[in-house]
């Protein structure tokens, strides 16, 4: 049975089933993995059995309260089996079968890239089943790899993209060693090869011209999931919502330096220390001073909603669409208490499996667009928010110091996006400035911490 994941949430979209028909289960096994409106969530066995059937394939959208796969408990399971075994089978015959039976479907579920790697087709009796994300399996099918090949360097043996990816490089390194090294050639022999080389290099333009051309190809893919979620809410937002926008520029000179001397001392607490923590810090001390824009609309438009704790959002861009988890209270955490949850909750959104909890209650959200390259954005407000900050990539820039002399000066672009019933310009450009005050002058923004 698809249980109530909460959220007013009414169906969900079946990404992966980790087992197979005809597989037996352990208590807390994960079965399957289910993409609600806004996170992967996995559904794991109640008590130990043998999974009969799916209600629902892959791609499918199963409603909260129907069934989602048929199960036999383990005590039923072997009497069934016993009954249903032929008279002149022995025990240790039906001992022997089932191994093989298991490893059948395995080889059809979890395991089907045992079927490239062959061995005669042939498994061992029980194969344990080793952790991963999907986001990790799903590179594991992308290159063709065995997760069984892979060391895993997580948690009870989880393997770990990076160990995928370390995987990978060390398989290419050890082709790269494999190569045969032609530079003996000389002379004729490799006036030679170089024409042949050209002829090649022609020939292989024409040829990936001809594949990059095949790989375009017309199809329709249903709008699921997150990426439904986000396109409904995006026209909500922009439609209701009646934005303006106010731009300006960080000088984060000396931000940047101050980061760079405590970074060493958060990475002895294992906490990776960006600028994240201290814009969301310097933001919710702005916010005291001018607490409308930590504040919402009530559905009827009578009235404003101010809340009593500053939870800052930021967008994520992870393999199931945008994700906007948001650090709670950030006004009375410390920069490495708020460096901590934005690993922790970057980490989940990149994986796709964000708690419902972090996903709700946010009060103001970031767009770091700048991670990605861009300096300049016009970000649409995250319903029921009223404001929203794009950032720009860091660049270094030549500006004038109080002297009047040129100077080189690390500078970040910021486009502010506001509801416009409830703010108007003037607030916004105070509640910013104070906010550029703080980043500009990192020392000064110590005064303030309670």
């Amino acid at each position: 049975m698809l249980p109530d994941i909460g959220e007013g949430i009414v169906e969900c979209e079946v990404v992966t089933w980790h087992v197979a028909e005809g597989d037996t289960v352990e208590e807390d096994q994960t079965i399957v993995d289910v993409m609600t409106d806004k996170a992967l969530v996995e559904i794991t066995a109640s008590e130990p059995g043998r999974i009969v059937r799916f209600h629902y394939a892959q791609g499918e959208n199963a409603r909260v309260h129907t069934p989602l796969y048929a199960y036999v408990p383990d005590e039923e399971a072997e009497a069934e089996s016993a009954e249903s075994a032929e008279g002149d089978v022995t025990a240790p015959e039906r001992k022997q079968a089932q191994p093989e039976r298991l490893a059948k479907h395995r080889q059809e579920g979890d395991y089907k890239s045992d079927k490239k790697s062959g061995q005669d087709g042939r498994h061992e009796e029980s194969r344990p089943r080793i952790p991963a994300t999907p986001a990790v399996r799903r590179l594991l099918r992308e290159h063709q790899l065995d997760i069984q090949a892979i060391a895993g360097s997580g948690r009870n043996g989880r393997v770990l993209k990076e160990d995928v990816l370390a995987y990978l490089k060390q398989s290419e390194a050890r082709e790269i060693d494999a190569t045969p090294d032609d530079s003996h050639k000389v002379g004729a022999a490799a006036e030679t090869d170089k024409a042949a080389a050209e002829a090649c290099a022609v020939a292989s333009d024409v040829s990936s011209h001809e594949v990059r051309s095949s790989r375009l190809e017309s199809k329709a893919v249903p709008l699921k999931g997150v990426a439904a979620v986000m396109a409904r809410r995006m026209v909500q937002a922009s439609t209701q919502i009646p934005h303006f926008h106010y731009g300006d520029e960080l000088d984060i000179t000396d931000l940047l330096a101050l980061r760079a001397r405590l970074k060493v001392r958060a990475e002895q607490q294992g906490i990776r220390l960006t600028l994240m923590p201290f814009i969301m810090k310097a933001m919710a001390l702005a916010v005291i001073e001018e607490p409308i824009l930590n504040a919402r609309l009530s559905e009827d438009e009578s009235e404003i909603l101010y809340q009593g704790a500053c939870n800052i959002g930021m967008a994520v861009d992870s393999a199931s669409g945008l994700m906007v988890p948001n650090v709670k209270g950030v006004e009375r955490l410390s920069i490495l208490e708020i460096a901590r949850e934005v690993g922790r909750l970057t980490e989940a959104a990149r994986s796709g499996r964000v708690a419902q909890a972090d996903l709700k209650g946010g009060t103001l959200t970031i767009s770091n667009i700048g991670a990605l390259g861009g300096t300049y954005a016009a970000p649409i407000i995250n319903q029921p928010e009223v404001a929203i900050v794009a950032l720009g990539r860091t660049q270094r820039l030549p500006r004038f110091d109080g002297e009047g002399n040129v100077c080189a000066r690390d500078i970040m672009t910021i486009t502010w996006a506001g509801d416009h019933r409830i703010i108007d310009g003037g607030t916004i450009a105070r509640f910013s400035n104070l906010w550029k005050h703080y980043l500009e002058h990192p020392d000064e923004m110590l005064l303030s911490l309670s």
